[in-house]
């Protein structure tokens, strides 16, 4: 059971890539924050798309997720608004890449993150941290930091490939260094209906992990696919599609599980 006293904080992760992290990871976000929660997605990706997907310029920006994990500025200085209320980002940048390494080294290279999120965790409902394709130190420092880890899982052919590594991942943090860290939320993403494989593949996961995975099912559409070029969660990009609906109900349904647990 994750804590109640602060923020949800979800490590959105999958070391498979290409499976629909940042897309969850930003449009969750920001139905959340469409739901009046103050949410803070942090973007542990070197390619920063999850920065980009919310209209902010990676290069621009005076800090970044770098900065915080690697010259100890304070999370609140990396912080930037984005054009939806309530919904802010902590931006990463390609300098990240080199984080990785540099973070070999360094003092307590696996808890940088969650030290970093300690002063700020009043000021946020939900932290969603977009974790990179890899199961490296970056990935690491977002499960150490998370009370919650949540899994995109697309509805295709070797969807479940990885996912023991993963979650054997999650059980040596959760030993050594965040006891209260549980996988409550596997997302399925990229469905479509006209095939027979998303439906088996969502039949094999929901047996497999029972209640764990959520009710909301998010389809394969264009728009969905279109929208971070425009630098927008799809709330915004296209309200009424799809795509927008089915997040605005997988918010619905992540924060509805608050609600039962802090009765």
């Amino acid at each position: 059971m994750p804590a109640t006293d602060g923020p949800r904080v979800f490590s959105v992760a999958n070391q498979k890539g290409g499976v629909g992290k940042t897309t969850t990871a930003v449009n969750l976000g920001a139905c959340l924050a469409e739901l009046g929660h103050r949410t803070l997605i942090v973007d542990l990706d070197p390619q920063g798309n999850a920065t980009t997907g919310l209209g902010l310029n990676q290069w621009s920006v005076a800090t970044s997720m770098y900065d915080v994990l690697l010259r100890d500025v304070p999370l609140e200085d990396c912080v930037e608004p984005t054009s939806v209320r309530n919904l802010f980002a902590a931006p990463a940048n390609l300098d990240l890449a080199g984080a990785e390494i540099e973070l070999v080294p360094a003092f307590s290279r696996e808890l940088r993150l969650r030290r970093a999120l300690e002063p700020v965790s009043g000021d946020y409902d939900y932290v969603l941290i977009d974790c990179p394709p890899s199961l490296g130190l970056l990935t690491v420092n977002g499960l150490a930091a998370s009370s919650e880890v949540m899994v995109p899982i697309q509805c295709e052919y070797y969807a479940l490939e990885g996912l023991g590594q993963l979650l054997r991942n999650v059980e040596l943090v959760k030993k050594n260094l965040n006891p209260t860290l549980e996988v409550t939320s596997l997302v399925l993403v990229m469905f479509d209906a006209r095939t027979k494989l998303a439906e088996q593949v969502s039949n094999e996961v929901r047996s497999h992990f029972g209640d764990r995975v959520c009710r909301s099912v998010i389809p394969r559409t264009v728009r969905l696919s279109e929208a971070p070029s425009f630098g927008q969660p799809i709330n915004v990009f296209d309200p009424s599609s799809r795509g927008a609906i089915a997040y605005r109900d997988l918010a619905r349904e992540v924060s509805g599980v608050t609600a039962q647990r802090t009765r």
